[in-house]
C-alpha cells in the first residue's frame, strides 16, 4: 500500500494560498480524463435545462416560494410543501452538482501538463455564470416568476451551454493559431445560421413567456403577446435555420470541403429535423407537458451542435512553443487565474 505523504507547515499554507497550483503539482491528468470533466460540464448544463423546465411544466415554479431558503423558516424543502417544493428544492441541489462537474473541469484542465491557461479561464467563466444565474434564479422566485426573468434565466443557461461547447471543444485541439478549414463565404454563411439559430432561441422564449406554462398553479403574469402569433414566427425561424444548414451542407459537398464541417452539418440536419417534427406535435396537440421538455432537451441539443459546425470549420494545432510552469509568484494569484 502506497503511504500518503504527510503535509508539512509549508505545504499546508500553500495549498491554503492557491489550491489549484497546490494540485496540479501533484497531479498530472490523462488527457482523456480532461476531456471527460469537459464533457461531464456541458452535460450537467444541458440536465440543469431539463430539470429547470420540469419545475415550470409540473407548476414547481413557486414550490419554494422565497430565496436563498426554500420558506421564511425553513433552509430545505418541508414535508407540507409537498410534491412542487421537492421539485423545486431538487432543481436547486442540482446547481450544486453542476458546480461541482464544473470544478472538476477547471481543476482537471489546471492540473494537465502543460498548463492551457484559456482551458482554465473557460472552466472558471462557467463557474461564474453560474453564480450569476443563481442569483438570476433567486430574483426569478421573489418577482413571482415573472416571464422576462425567466427568459432571461433561460438564455444564461444557453450562454453557460455556450462556454461549456467551446471548452469540449478546445480540449481536444492545441493552442496555435486557428487554420480556417473552409473559405470565407462558407464561413460567412455559417455565421448568418449562428445568428438565425440564436434568434430562434430567443423567439422560443417569448413563446414560453406568452404560452400557457406559467410555472406555477396560481395566476402568473404573461407576456401580453398572442402566443400562437410568436409560435408560427418561431416556426418561420425554424424554416430558414433549416434552410441554411441544408444550403450549408450542399456548398461543403460542392467545394469538397473536410469530413470535419461535412459531417457536423449532416448531425446538425437530422437534429433540426427532429426537432422540428416534434415542435409541430406538441403545438397540434396543444403543449403537453412532456412533448414540451423533449422540446427543451432538443433546443439545447440544437444550440450544440450549431456550436459544433461553427468550431469545426477551423482546426488548431499545437503550439510551437510549450507554456512555461508557472513561477512562485504566479502560484501566489488567486485561484480563477
Amino acid at each position: 500500500m502506497t503511504r500518503v505523504p504527510k503535509l508539512t507547515p509549508a505545504d499546508t499554507a500553500a495549498a491554503l494560498r492557491n489550491p489549484l497550483a497546490f494540485i496540479a503539482e501533484r497531479w498530472t491528468p490523462d488527457p482523456r480524463t480532461v476531456r471527460r470533466a469537459a464533457l461531464a460540464a456541458l452535460v450537467m448544463a444541458v440536465v440543469i435545462v431539463v430539470t429547470g423546465g420540469a419545475v415550470r411544466l409540473t407548476s414547481s415554479g413557486l414550490g419554494c416560494p422565497t430565496w436563498p431558503t426554500c420558506t421564511a423558516d425553513s433552509l430545505t424543502t418541508t414535508r407540507a410543501m409537498g410534491f412542487h417544493g421537492a421539485i423545486e428544492f431538487g432543481n436547486r441541489m442540482l446547481t450544486y452538482v453542476l458546480c461541482a462537474a464544473i470544478g472538476w473541469a477547471i481543476i482537471a484542465a489546471r492540473s494537465a501538463k502543460p498548463w492551457r491557461r484559456s482551458l482554465t479561464r473557460l472552466g472558471w467563466a462557467q463557474f461564474w455564470v453560474v453564480m450569476g444565474n443563481a442569483v438570476l434564479g433567486g430574483i426569478v422566485v421573489l418577482v413571482g416568476l415573472n416571464p422576462y426573468t425567466v427568459a432571461a434565466h433561460f438564455l444564461l443557461t444557453t450562454a453557460l451551454i455556450t462556454v461549456a461547447t467551446v471548452m469540449w471543444q478546445r480540449v481536444r485541439e492545441g493552442d496555435g493559431a486557428p487554420r480556417p478549414l473552409v473559405g470565407g463565404a462558407v464561413r460567412q454563411l455559417v455565421w448568418f445560421l449562428v445568428v438565425a439559430s440564436a434568434l430562434l432561441i430567443a423567439v422560443g422564449t417569448v413563446v414560453t413567456g406568452a404560452g400557457p406554462h406559467a410555472g406555477d398553479s396560481s395566476e402568473v403574469a404573461r407576456i401580453p403577446l398572442d402566443w400562437e402569433m410568436i409560435a408560427k414566427l418561431h416556426a418561420v425561424l425554424a424554416w430558414i435555420v433549416v434552410t441554411l444548414t441544408f444550403a450549408l451542407w450542399f456548398v461543403l459537398k460542392a467545394v469538397d470541403a473536410p469530413k470535419g464541417p461535412l459531417h457536423r452539418t449532416r448531425e446538425l440536419f437530422v437534429v433540426l429535423l427532429l426537432q422540428g417534427a416534434l415542435g409541430y406535435l406538441q403545438y397540434f396537440t396543444h403543449l403537453p407537458e412532456a412533448l414540451v421538455a423533449l422540446h427543451m432537451l432538443g433546443s439545447t441539443v440544437m444550440w450544440i451542435w450549431v456550436l459544433r459546425v461553427l468550431l469545426s470549420l477551423r482546426e488548431r494545432p499545437a503550439a510551437e512553443c510549450v507554456v512555461p510552469a508557472p513561477s512562485s509568484a504566479e502560484r501566489l494569484e488567486p485561484a480563477s487565474g
